[in-house]
């Protein structure tokens, strides 16, 4: 594996990241990067869009929020979507791409990051606890909320 970089989502990756593959399993937990480029359309002022290349291949991508007037305090540093492809798991590409969010929200004034994901058997709560994310909470769905002190 090369040097892991981040790069802002253009239309020379943004098929890629699209087309990014998970394992079997996994895509009950994670919404389509389709939704997430959307998203970025329709509020460009507090989203961070990133793929993560090795090389010239996108294995990863990652989107956050970053919103100081949110009203609900979990929504103003945020990871809101993060897809690592199914080939580059377990080869720090995930926690690659948080660090960078994690980075750029430290570097905006914030002191947590926080991130909400379903529980279950392939769902990604061990790989957020790893990181270091406390879980602080559930939402009215049963969903977990985490927090990752910066």
């Amino acid at each position: 594996m090369a040097e892991l970089r981040l790069e802002e989502l253009s239309a020379k990756t943004i098929v890629a990241a699209n087309s990014l593959t998970l394992r079997p399993g996994q895509e009950q937990f994670v919404t389509p990067v389709s939704y997430s480029i959307a998203d970025a359309v329709i509020d460009p002022g507090t989203t961070w869009s990133r793929v993560v290349l090795d090389d010239d291949e996108v294995v990863g991508f990652i989107r956050g929020n970053f919103d100081p007037d949110a009203e609900h305090e979990e929504f103003r540093s945020c990871i809101w979507r993060i897809n690592v492809s199914a080939d580059a798991q377990g080869r720090g590409v995930g926690k690659f791409a948080v660090m960078g969010l994690a980075d750029e929200a430290r570097n905006r004034g914030f002191e947590q990051l926080t991130v909400i994901w379903e529980p279950g058997e392939d769902g990604p709560e061990s790989f957020f606890l790893h990181l270091g994310f406390t879980i602080i909470g559930q939402t009215q769905y049963g969903e977990n909320l985490g927090a990752l002190k910066l």
